[in-house]
């Protein structure tokens, strides 16, 4: 069972709200599946619709006319998990997905990537995906406040220092430099908290291609103890909530989470 709140408070009226959020996850992704969601919106008059984008995620969007102070998004969905968690197994194709090769502002390559990449990658693709989450868990001390979500990989390898979000990226811009295809994952881990990221590593195998997800910001692969919500290129794609709205009124957030998954 999933259960996430967003409220943002306001010190005074806001107008024409417009906000995004990619929170549900999706009917099936490897053995987990979604056997039921509900999204409530606390805003009178507000115009809430419901898309998918070209990678398959959720995207909820919430438009409403006036906010005299505060708003709250409520998201529920019951997951169930059918499998051992392991590995995803997609069409060939996906390993030409030029989504997953090319690099993204926030997953650009500098110098010391390429070097980087260059050094650590080897004939096995898997191997060198483990290597990099390996090098990244190491690269990078976990450290909340000292980035932002416009931090690129480059600026956080150098710095040392990041969330889930920076970890992810540093080791995407590893698997791109490589020629490895690879995508951002947002979701959750279980329990409470904040949102989680994570890396899917797309690799050959004999019926196609299979993605391999893997945790740098913890250092190892990511099992059944994990829930997807949304895949994409880099944070940008899934940021779980984002929007604007007219208003000098200045807004605050607050998130709470709690993550149960059926196991069956």
């Amino acid at each position: 069972m999933l259960h996430q709140r967003f409220h943002y408070a306001y010190d005074g009226p806001v107008r024409d709200l417009d906000h995004r959020l990619v929170v549900v996850p999706p009917r099936q992704h490897g053995d987990q599946r979604r056997r039921r969601h509900s999204i409530t919106v606390s805003a009178a008059g507000a115009n809430t619709t419901h898309r998918r984008d070209t990678a398959g995620n959720i995207v909820t969007r919430s438009r409403v006319p006036l906010v005299p102070d505060g708003i709250e998004f409520v998201i529920e969905a019951v997951v169930e998990r059918v499998g051992p968690g392991t590995d995803i197994g997609l069409p060939a194709a996906v390993l030409h997905d030029p989504r997953l090769l090319r690099p993204t502002r926030l997953t650009a390559a500098d110098p010391e990537i390429d070097r980087l990449a260059a050094a650590l990658a080897g004939n096995d693709p898997l191997a060198t995906a483990e290597r990099f989450c390996a090098y990244v868990h190491d690269a990078i001390t976990y450290e909340y406040g000292v980035t932002t979500v416009d931090t690129t990989a480059a600026q956080a390898l150098a710095l040392g220092r990041g969330v889930c979000q920076d970890s992810a990226h540093v080791m995407i811009a590893l698997c791109r430099a490589a020629a490895l295809p690879a995508r951002y994952v947002s979701g959750h881990l279980l329990g409470e908290g904040g949102t989680h990221a994570w890396v899917e590593v797309v690799v050959a195998d004999p019926e196609g291609a299979r993605a391999v997800a893997f945790d740098p910001c913890n250092g190892r692969r990511a099992g059944r103890a994990y829930l997807t919500v949304a895949t994409g290129r880099d944070y940008t794609d899934v940021a779980p909530t984002s929007g604007t709205y007219r208003g000098a009124a200045h807004g605050t957030l607050t998130a709470t989470k709690r993550v149960d998954v059926a196991l069956a």
